[in-house]
């Protein structure tokens, strides 16, 4: 009687000749080698594991309420134009989209992003790069030296200061308030002569992790001095489309476009799974950021940039940012009036941001929030303690919120959680 053959394994595809002789040739342990005396490059001793990234791994559990993730709103996602776009690209100039393509971007894209900023850029100057976070690793490349003295706010974004560490730097921090970096602190800390800074970095709206929004005053005062004190401005701006009811002031790089780099990023307003963000840089940085690129990956991948440039030529994100906008305003509202109700009596502080993803809350004197964090978490809440975004004296009361991709309930049970933690504390 005939047997039937087994179903295929999904493996079946890759069941090549050279894999198929490489299972069958086996190796006894009696016959390797000793092992290898591996001497990593000094660098990786600066390369450190998210703190971020670990406290997400808790998230992953059961009935845990994250209040800790940079992540965007997934019903933000426009998924339906991505598969409309998709299907026209593919019908349109499948070939070239799956090819390699221009170090510098698909021009199209790089059209569009100069178009939509607000002051006057040349498609030429933009440079399309695999996410925001490849932006920071190729400044980092390029302007960075060992014992290079760069500076950054108080407190300022993990990543960036991961992104920086492998060159080496002195990173030293500029103290702020309110409204931004504080200039007479800039000026004190800038260096001179071989130990001058080698640039600025700032998030002036919606910062992470703090939420705060540097004042037009504050930006003009700023410009002004960095052009006399001849240091490069890198602005990083991830969030400033996400405002909610007044758009915040003009950029930094605006004032001054030959003394600053500028970032940005479709993966607040679009998808962060595309990884595409773009720098905007003068002539004098661009040709070295262009040949960094093109040795960290050559390119960013074509297909994405093709979606990215097709679903906004015809003024989507005009249309789709503000209902982005309306969601995260409503659920900022819902956290600080939860904020506002369950923190009373514990001399907790908290801001109150205009835009973007995140707010900043203070704990009581002689509190940590590393001591609080295991017993938030063991009342089903997760946040980010504030440590981990300064770059050197580090304010142990302080931690991140997040409130995008919670609903307005589970933001109003993991608040409640989190102040019963504090009270536990206390």
């Amino acid at each position: 009687m005939p047997t039937s053959s087994p179903s295929p394994s999904p493996t079946t595809t890759f069941n090549t000749p050279y894999l198929r002789a490489a299972r069958r040739a086996t190796v006894k342990l009696n016959d390797l080698p000793p092992a290898i005396d591996w001497t990593l490059a000094r660098r990786t001793t600066r390369m450190n594991p998210s703190v971020i990234r670990e406290i997400l791994k808790i998230t992953e559990r059961p009935g845990i309420i994250s209040l800790a993730g940079g992540l965007p709103s997934a019903r933000t996602f426009p998924v339906s134009a991505f598969a409309a776009a998709s299907a026209a690209v593919l019908a349109r100039d499948g070939a070239a989209a799956l090819q390699y393509a221009a170090s510098e971007g698909f021009a199209p894209l790089r059209e569009a992003v100069a178009a939509f900023l607000p002051w006057k850029v040349a498609p030429e100057q933009v440079l399309i790069t695999t996410g925001s976070q490849q932006a920071l690793d190729l400044v980092a490349k390029v302007l960075i030296d060992t014992d290079s003295r760069v500076l950054v706010e108080t407190p300022t974004y993990l990543g960036a200061l991961q992104a920086f560490a492998p060159m080496e730097p002195r990173v030293v921090s500029v103290a702020g308030d309110d409204q931004g970096v504080l200039i007479d602190d800039l000026r004190a800390r800038m260096g001179t002569g071989a130990d001058k800074a080698r640039f600025l970095y700032v998030l002036p709206n919606f910062q992470n992790p703090t939420g705060r929004t540097m004042s037009a005053a504050r930006r003009a005062a700023l410009v002004a001095a960095a052009a006399e004190l001849r240091l490069v401005l890198v602005e990083d701006n991830p969030y400033g489309d996400l405002w909610y009811d007044t758009p915040p002031p003009a950029p930094l790089t605006a004032g001054n476009p030959e003394g600053c780099i500028y970032i940005g990023s479709f993966s607040k307003v679009l998808a962060p799974g595309l990884r595409l963000g773009y720098i905007v840089a003068p002539a004098a940085a661009y040709p070295k950021l262009l040949q960094a690129k093109q040795a960290s990956d050559l390119h960013s991948p074509g297909y994405n940039q093709r979606l990215v440039a097709e679903v906004i030529r015809d003024g989507f994100l005009e249309r789709h940012v503000p209902t982005i906008r309306a969601l995260y305003k409503q659920q900022c509202a819902a956290m600080l009036a939860a904020l506002d109700e369950q923190m009373k009596g514990l001399s907790v502080q908290w801001n109150r941001p205009d835009g973007g993803m995140f707010l900043w809350l203070r704990l009581p004197e002689g509190m940590s929030a590393q001591a609080l964090l295991p017993k938030a978490v063991a009342r089903n809440v997760a946040f980010v303690p504030g440590a981990a975004f300064y770059a050197d004296n580090a304010d142990p009361r302080t931690l991140r919120l997040s409130f995008v991709t919670s609903t307005v309930e589970q933001i109003a049970t993991g608040i409640a959680a989190l102040a019963g933690a504090i009270r536990e504390l206390a």
